[in-house]
């Protein structure tokens, strides 16, 4: 009997860009705006993008926090692409530390959290209340040697923090940080991810096309 592998399935775990759709507070409100249109006599659809680079998913460069850190543009790829482990947490506040302790982290590169986040993306406003990332958690994860961290809404940092020291802790170790994931239809487990951003050149971040690949 001939061997068939088994087909791969994929997962797009991007967010769509569109007007109205949830912001960090105080970013910038997405627009988008027809500059051309068939419908109306030109010979071709042209639109206009009014947004931020930390819209939807997203990725934030070394540069966003720190100070002469990386820009986006400068990431290298193979730390955006290859094996991750989508890992669920429970905890409905914050990512501890105490609960990745079971999680099968070692050797893992690329950690991806999924959280009840997943489920805010339902919702037309942004939400204040998302479960975020731990202080000492983003130390456990830089010991581990964990090179990218996603979580599944708009920043790994608790709302309102005023000293950023999870962003610092992380971008500052040279972990890239993906945001705005939703993993609302990824089972736990390890995959392949694809996550690339626009290369924009000296940039803080930039929005990005992020897959799961089941092999």
């Amino acid at each position: 009997m001939p061997y068939h592998k088994r087909p791969m399935k994929y997962y797009d775990i991007s967010v769509p860009i569109c007007a109205g759709m949830p912001v960090y507070e105080g970013d910038t409100p997405v627009e988008v705006i027809s500059a051309s249109s068939i419908e109306k006599g030109d010979p071709y659809n042209v639109s206009r993008l009014f947004l931020g680079t930390h819209t939807g998913t997203h990725i934030d460069a070394p540069l966003h926090f720190i100070k002469g850190g990386k820009s986006i543009d400068e990431i290298p790829p193979d730390v955006l692409i290859g094996r991750a482990a989508v890992v669920e947490v429970t905890d409905p506040v914050e990512i501890k530390h105490q609960e990745l302790a079971t999680a099968p982290l070692k050797g893992e590169k690329r950690v991806l959290f999924k959280t009840r986040n997943s489920r805010l993306w339902r919702e037309k406003e942004f939400r204040k209340d998302f479960v975020y990332i731990a202080e000492d958690t983003a130390g456990y994860l830089i010991q581990a040697g964990v090179k990218l961290v996603g979580i599944d809404y708009l920043s790994v940092e608790k709302f309102g923090s005023a000293d950023s020291v999870v962003h610092r802790a992380l971008l500052g170790a040279g972990v890239v940080v993906v945001e705005g994931l939703n993993l609302s239809e990824v089972e736990p487990g390890s995959y392949e991810l694809i996550c690339l951003p626009l290369r924009i050149a000296g940039g803080d971040g930039s929005p990005c096309r992020a897959v799961l690949i089941q092999v």
